[in-house]
C-alpha cells in the first residue's frame, strides 16, 4: 500500500484561463428512503460508492437521528476544504502546522428576510504552536484561497434543472 502524501503544491499555481477550468467533478445522488423524503431517511451515494450515507433528521428538528444530515456533510466538507488549502498554504510559506484543526459549526434556521431558511456558518481555526500574527495571516490567505470559503462568501454557480425522462435503469431510484 502507497503512504498517503498531501496534494502537491502546483495546486497553488494560479489559472489564468478565460473560462472555468474543471479539475474534479463529483455526483452524489440522494434518494428518499424508507420516508420518501431525503432529510428525513434518504441514503446519499457518490457515482464512485466511496460516499454511502443514511440521512436522518437530526432530533433537534424533530427526527429520530440516527443518520448524518446535510449540515453535517457540508460542515465536514468545508472543514477539509479549509484544512487543505491552509495546509497547502503553510507549506509553500514553510510554516509547520502539526495539530492544525479547523472546526465548521453550520447552523439550520429561519431566514428574517423571506421567512424560509438559510445556513450560516461558524469556521474557527486552531493553530497551536504558530504566533498569532503569523497564524491571522496565514488563516487570511486561506479564506481567500478556500473554494468553500469563497462560496460562503462571493456565491456560487448554480444550475437546477429537471432531468429529461428516460427509459434506462439508471434514472431509477438507488435500492
Amino acid at each position: 500500500m502507497k503512504p498517503l502524501v498531501p496534494p502537491p503544491l502546483t495546486l497553488l499555481d494560479k489559472y489564468y484561463g478565460p473560462d472555468f477550468h474543471g479539475l474534479y467533478s463529483t455526483t452524489v445522488s440522494v434518494t428518499g428512503g424508507d420516508a420518501g423524503h431525503g432529510r428525513a431517511s434518504g441514503v446519499a451515494r457518490s457515482d464512485d460508492g466511496n460516499l454511502d450515507v443514511n440521512l436522518r433528521l437530526p432530533g433537534a428538528l424533530g427526527g429520530p437521528g440516527g443518520g448524518t444530515n446535510p449540515e453535517q456533510l457540508f460542515a465536514a466538507g468545508y472543514a477539509a476544504c479549509f484544512h487543505g488549502a491552509l495546509s497547502l498554504l503553510a507549506a509553500r510559506a514553510g510554516i509547520p502546522i502539526p495539530g492544525a484543526k479547523v472546526q465548521a459549526s453550520i447552523t439550520f434556521g429561519r431566514d428574517p428576510v423571506d421567512g424560509l431558511y438559510t445556513l450560516t456558518a461558524d469556521v474557527r481555526i486552531h493553530l497551536p504552536g504558530v504566533e498569532r500574527a503569523i497564524a491571522e495571516e496565514l488563516v487570511r490567505h486561506t479564506e481567500r484561497f478556500c473554494p468553500y470559503a469563497k462560496m460562503a462568501r462571493q456565491g456560487i454557480v448554480n444550475v437546477v434543472s429537471l432531468a429529461p425522462p428516460s427509459n434506462t435503469a439508471d434514472d431509477g431510484p438507488n435500492p
